[in-house]
């Protein structure tokens, strides 16, 4: 199953490496990403392959906006799918 992951937060050193780390611990692949600074504020979407990660979808979710809250990122992910559904005209 593929998905989009989003992070939002204030610019600060290393959250692409936090985030990306993140994902690699659960065996996520990424397949597309990026990432753009707006004055002092971060943004950064990724395309990913679950295909390899042992959690069900919720529990992923759970523990990546767990751990973003720790570092005051805003980290969000969708099935491809839905996503795809929902921004569909």
């Amino acid at each position: 199953m593929k998905a989009i992951v989003s992070v939002f937060a204030h610019d600060t050193v290393g959250i692409a490496a936090y985030v990306t780390a993140l994902l690699a611990e659960k065996n996520i692949n990424i397949l597309d990403i990026s990432q753009t600074l707006m004055q002092e504020y971060f943004a950064m979407i990724m395309l990913v392959d679950l295909a390899a990660c042992p959690l069900p979808f919720d529990e992923l979710a759970a523990f990546l906006k767990e751990r973003g809250l720790e570092r005051s990122l805003d980290i969000h992910i969708q099935r491809q799918d839905i996503f795809d559904a929902m921004h569909r005209i």
